[in-house]
């Protein structure tokens, strides 16, 4: 399955879509399975959609929490779901040196919110020429996002997009800054909401990170109206035995009457 860099980034400006999948590669079955349910999810609703998962998640608040099955295994897991499935894959990169060979497999590569400024990083991923998707740092404002669009276009790369994921408010909580996606969409980039880790309590439970699925729907409905190009959702069959990022993260059985209320709410024209 082959996907043209330029066509699928089209695609993204005009939206609508979604980014969805579980937090890290549990397992190949897992993953697929629930591949199959955003794609499903997304042809009923007519959105396009991207499966996410990585293969290490290197930011995890204790050293013996569980982050992946590494990077050969995982891309060989993406590259299997990608061609069952159909759909472009989309997985975190967290060093200059993992760039090329997850762009061999991956449509999208994703920068981590705390790495957003790292310019090494961002070259790296701007010079295989693929889609590349920055997450704000919750300690960065809107504005600021300017520069990290340059970098990447400086480096020779126009495909990018950026993702609000909340802000840090205090200790262990969150907020969403809604005037983030006209401010970030006037950078002429797609802006992405990620509903599920701006619902999360940055190491809320101690050695790792709680969150309240709760207010996923309602934030993601409200960030579609606020002009959000797309939304990312991580989502599992069950996420209350997720090895990652459980308590945040959206049932897959419940995916589709999600996208079905955020498509009404992009198919409203609206007057100013």
């Amino acid at each position: 399955m082959t996907f043209s860099t330029t066509e699928l980034y089209k695609t993204l400006c005009d939206g609508p879509f979604i980014i969805a999948g579980p937090c890290v590669l549990e397992s190949y079955e897992l993953a697929l399975e629930t591949a199959r349910i955003v794609r499903e999810a997304a042809d009923r609703h007519a959105v396009t959609a991207i499966f996410k998962s990585s293969f290490d998640k290197a930011n995890r608040t204790s050293a013996s929490s569980f982050r992946g099955p590494g990077m050969t295994k995982g891309l060989e897991w993406l590259a299997r779901i990608r061609e069952e499935t159909g759909l472009p894959v989309i997985t975190d990169i967290h060093e200059p040196a993992q760039a090329a060979p997850v762009a061999a497999v991956a449509d999208i590569l994703q920068i981590p919110a705390f790495l957003c400024r790292q310019t090494a990083l961002l070259q790296a991923a701007a010079a295989t020429g693929s889609v590349v998707n920055v997450k704000k740092g919750q300690f960065v404002a809107p504005w600021d996002m300017g520069p990290v669009v340059e970098k990447l276009h400086a480096a020779g790369n126009r495909h990018v997009m950026l993702t609000e994921r909340g802000a840090s408010f205090g200790y262990n909580n969150l907020v969403v800054d809604f005037r983030s996606f006209s401010i970030m969409r006037s950078l002429n980039v797609p802006v992405i909401f990620d509903a599920t880790h701006s619902v999360q309590l940055p190491g809320g439970q101690g050695s790792c990170s709680g969150g309240d699925r709760r207010h996923v729907p309602a934030l993601a409905r409200a960030a579609v109206a606020a002009g959000a190009n797309g939304v990312f959702l991580e989502c599992h069959p069950d996420p209350d035995k997720a090895l990652c990022d459980g308590p945040n993260s959206w049932p897959a059985g419940r995916l589709s009457d999600l996208v079905g209320d955020l498509k009404s709410i992009w198919s409203i024209d609206y007057a100013c």
